[in-house]
């Protein structure tokens, strides 16, 4: 494990710009520890992130792995969907472009998680979601929609996909066709649209969790019913992010408290908290063996936090904060964006795309 030493002067104002230090939390219960369990964990002190610059005024907004990791994506600076392979680079220029689906900025893009080559992309203001398959340059279908979708989410099956709005409306939409002889599309549902502002599937696909920037509890539903099913106070200030442990062991909230909780999903308690940000958070990712969650947060840096313990493993120093971040479905290494504000005698403003971990 790596931790920075607290620094000398630690009642002077902190810069917006620098990354505070990690502060060393109490011991855990000794069971609880990788040595304990027999894990071997990764050296991220010894690592550096890789960062690419890209021109421009506009931000990315959203990143993505797909579901083997060998395709990562990019949305939020234009209307263009960018596709690296992770594997080999992901420098601008070597980016697979899509394209011809939105009239305006694309902010969100979603995985399906049964096929590597399916995805759908969301714009807010041309209020469309387009499905796409990688392998071809042009979009399978696009939707036009009444309302502004902010965040997209496939169920497990890949047949039910979830939209938020940026009125902070739950939507869901259904993959089906009317007769044998008609293609599959993607179809609005039925059902009565509920409040949420983010929300996440279950492993199962018979439900989902949401929560509101305005409210301090998260709400788990019942499919298809959308029955209430549980409620659990979570963040004082309202909840921002969510993320499910692949494991099926634990749901991660965090808020613009700053405080990220884990709740153990089998009896739907509180298991911990992490307090190791300094500021409110934007995104959560736990990794593929759900043994550790990457925080993104207003502050330009991804902390990276052992889950079983609640201890902070390593704090990646960013160009700028970063609205997402993700991890890689099979490999200890995150991917995350941002854009860097202009400074005095440096270099213009950009959009920035990094990642960080064992890449080789």
């Amino acid at each position: 494990m790596s931790y920075s030493q607290p620094s000398s002067n630690s009642t002077s104002k902190i810069d917006e710009d620098e990354v505070p230090s990690l502060q060393r939390p109490p011991s855990p219960p000794p069971h609880t520890t990788f040595e304990a369990r027999g894990i071997h964990a990764p050296t991220f002190s010894a690592l550096k992130p890789r960062d690419y610059r890209l021109p421009g005024l506009q931000s990315m907004s959203h990143v993505a792995f797909n579901c083997d990791g060998k395709k990562l994506a990019a949305v939020g600076a234009d209307k263009v969907t960018r596709i690296w392979n992770p594997d080999k680079s992901i420098e601008p220029r070597a980016a697979s472009l899509y394209t011809g689906g939105h009239t305006d900025d694309v902010d969100y893009i979603s995985w399906n998680p049964t096929h590597p080559d399916l995805f759908c992309t969301s714009s807010q203001r041309d209020r469309r979601i387009v499905f796409w398959d990688a392998r071809q340059s042009r979009y399978i279908q696009n939707c036009s929609l009444k309302f502004s979708p902010v965040q997209t989410c496939y169920s497990p099956n890949g047949r039910e996909l979830f939209y938020i709005t940026a009125g902070n409306q739950l939507f869901f939409m259904n993959l089906g066709r009317n007769s044998p002889e008609e293609k599959e599309q993607w179809r609005p549902s039925d059902q009565e649209p509920k409040m949420a502002s983010t929300g996440v599937w279950n492993h199962a696909g018979n439900g989902l969790v949401t929560a509101q920037h305005q409210e301090s509890s998260i709400r788990v539903l019942e499919y298809p019913s959308l029955n209430l099913f549980k409620s659990s106070a979570a963040h004082v200030g309202g909840v921002s992010a969510l993320a499910m442990d692949p494991r099926g062991r634990y749901l991660a909230s965090g808020g613009s408290d700053s405080i990220v909780n884990l709740f153990e999903l089998q009896d739907w308690i509180g298991a911990r908290t992490i307090t190791a940000c300094d500021h409110s958070i934007n995104s959560l990712s736990f990794s593929h063996d759900g043994e550790y969650l990457a925080i993104a947060s207003a502050g330009p840096y991804i902390d990276i936090c052992a889950t079983e313990t609640g201890i902070p493993m390593h704090r990646v120093q960013a160009p700028a904060p970063a609205p997402t971040v993700a991890w890689h479905p099979s490999r200890y290494v995150i991917a995350y964006c941002g854009h860097t504000k202009p400074r005095e005698g440096g270099p213009p403003p950009a959009t920035t795309i990094s990642m960080f971990g064992l890449l080789e």
